[in-house]
């Protein structure tokens, strides 16, 4: 089936790319623009008719990439037109006209090129975040995997792995044949060693998804202490609605932003307080939900409910902030006790210590996002079939002499399975090809 699709963005615009990749390629190309093949690879200009009576749809560029040469692996083709709705509508139309073409499915051009052998999941993956980027770090992290530095670490954990079920799957098939004894002592060593990096890839504090889902940040603090002000402060925008009535927020409201190039996502939720109303309750619910799935809570309240401090043995962390807000009502009747949590005073009717507020943050955000691994899991798939990995090390840790090799080889082949799931690469031949290669069984 050959697909095609717009490639650029939605709406009005100067220009429109569509992509068209398939088998009937060829043929479209032919058809829309009743011309033969351009050179490859090479921007020619082309006009673009209805396939029934060759009226002129527009005037554009042709770019034809012939297989394997492509994005996807197959015959591909971009045409650029004018970007008006009108006229991709109507290049859109003229390609359904054509039997085995129809509109590709979300993502497919990609899922075609790993079909194709052209980039592996990795890869796949970054491109995605690539697209979406909104701040410079996310950017870079998305750059920095697309480069291949991730996919080729895991790949050479892998390789390794393959090369000691290679060795073990050698002794089990020809046990009369003797192998070198240095490679047998040295299984374990380089499984422990291959778990121990892996390990360091897991201990990076969840950097990579941090960047690229964004740093959480919940406000919460009982209700009418300034939580949803706060909000539209950061935002520099009216995202949530201010009242003097209690409860205004029943649900958690959020904001995505840029801060000095790191990605937040900063959430206002109810105010916290005891309530008989179910909406309201089920409101607090989830503010409590939040803040303990935020990477930093900004606890807000102000002096006429200092007796929220019943809350704060709960609330104030490592990850909470803790600020006073409408100081400029006066501080009299703040306890004493408070100090201990180092708040911030804040008046953000009179934006005052608003800047320190957020230069706090800032340096909160930076320090959540320094690591010292260059491998970065972006994905919780990634993470979970790294922690597998390890688990089916670790049970093959577990058998200690030669003769509980070949029971342990199947925990071999699931650590390298689960790493292989990671890149897209489950494939059970390469350690035929790694024995073949090594001990020259066919010899």
């Amino acid at each position: 089936m050959t697909i095609y699709a717009l490639s650029s963005g939605q709406g009005i615009s100067g220009l429109a790319v569509i992509r068209i990749s398939g088998p009937l390629t060829n043929s479209v190309i032919n058809k829309i623009t009743n011309s033969k093949l351009p050179k490859e690879r090479q921007a020619t200009r082309r006009k673009f008719i209805k396939i029934n009576n060759n009226e002129v749809i527009d005037e554009g560029i042709l770019i034809w990439f012939p297989a394997p040469n492509s994005y996807t692996g197959e015959d591909m083709a971009e045409v650029h037109v004018h970007g008006s709705k009108a006229v991709v509508n109507a290049i859109h139309n003229e390609v359904s006209k054509i039997d085995g073409c129809r509109l590709a499915e979300p993502g497919e051009f990609t899922k075609r090129a790993f079909q194709n052998g052209k980039i592996n999941l990795i890869k796949a993956e970054s491109i995605a975040d690539l697209i979406s980027a909104e701040t410079e770090i996310q950017r870079k992290q998305a750059m920095s995997i697309m480069s291949g530095k991730s996919s080729d670490k895991f790949n050479s954990l892998r390789a390794r792995l393959i090369k000691i079920l290679a060795n073990i799957e050698a002794k089990i098939d020809f046990p009369d044949e003797d192998l070198p004894n240095d490679i047998l002592k040295n299984i374990h060593q380089e499984t422990k060693n291959i778990k121990e990096e892996i390990k360091m890839i897991l201990d990076d504090q969840k950097v990579g998804e941090r960047i690229r889902e964004g740093f959480k940040i919940a406000i919460v603090g009982p209700t009418n202490a300034g939580k949803s002000s706060l909000l539209n402060y950061l935002s520099r925008r009216e995202v949530a609605i201010v009242s003097e009535t209690a409860g205004t927020t029943r649900d958690v409201i959020e904001a995505h932003l840029n801060f000095d190039g790191y990605p937040v996502i900063i959430s206002d939720t109810a105010g916290i307080r005891n309530s008989g109303d179910e909406i309201e309750k089920k409101g607090i619910k989830l503010a409590l939900n939040r803040a303990e799935n935020a990477d930093l809570n900004i606890i807000v309240i102000e002096p006429k409910n200092v007796d929220f401090t019943r809350f704060l043995s709960d609330l104030i962390n490592k990850k909470a902030i803790l600020v006073i807000n409408k100081s400029d009502l006066g501080t009299d009747q703040i306890h004493d006790q408070l100090d201990k949590y180092d708040p911030i005073y804040i008046s953000i009717k009179l934006e005052k210590n608003l800047d320190k507020l957020v230069n706090i943050i800032k340096k909160n955000l930076k320090n959540k996002f320094i690591s010292s691994n260059d491998i970065f899991i972006t994905r919780e798939r990634h993470r979970i079939n790294l922690e597998k990995c390890v688990q089916q090390l670790e049970t093959f840790e577990e058998k200690k002499s030669i003769e509980d090799f070949d029971k342990a080889a199947e925990d071999l082949r699931l650590a390298i399975r689960f790493l292989g799931m990671i890149v897209g690469k489950v494939d059970v031949e390469e350690i035929l090809g790694s024995i073949f290669k090594d001990f020259c069984i066919g010899k």
